[in-house]
């Protein structure tokens, strides 16, 4: 069997929970559909975007953890992400155009979390 022949089919990153429950409650808020959970771990997605909820939390090393989750539309995305987060107690700073070629804006979750939710800039 050569490299070639392996398929990738999906892949999904563990993001830590300090409280497991509030953080799943937070992230079906945002817009993220339940798949499925146990008292471990839980399954979301939102079309072809998902990732793994963690009953798991390491203080030291969440501080370091990012996601990035490329939108349309990422000023619709902060209105109700701003929203959510207000809910929820939590910070939501506004979209601006990145030098990398990106609007987005930064979004913390209950558990420290850092998410940038973008959009690329077409000229």
């Amino acid at each position: 069997m050569k490299v070639g022949d392996l398929v990738s089919l999906e892949a999904r990153a563990f993001v830590p929970a300090r409280d497991f429950e509030l953080s799943k409650r937070f992230y079906e808020a945002l817009g993220f559909e339940l798949e499925w959970s146990s008292a471990e771990l839980a399954g979301f997605r939102r079309g072809t975007s998902a990732f793994l909820l963690q009953n798991f939390h390491v203080p030291a090393c969440t501080g370091n953890f990012m996601m990035h989750l490329l939108v349309e539309r990422v000023d619709d995305w902060w209105r109700h992400a701003a929203s959510v987060a207000a809910a929820f107690g939590i910070r939501v700073e506004e979209p601006r155009d990145q030098p990398w070629g990106m609007r987005d804006f930064p979004l913390v979750d209950p558990s420290g979390v850092l998410w940038r939710i973008a959009q690329p800039i077409v000229d």
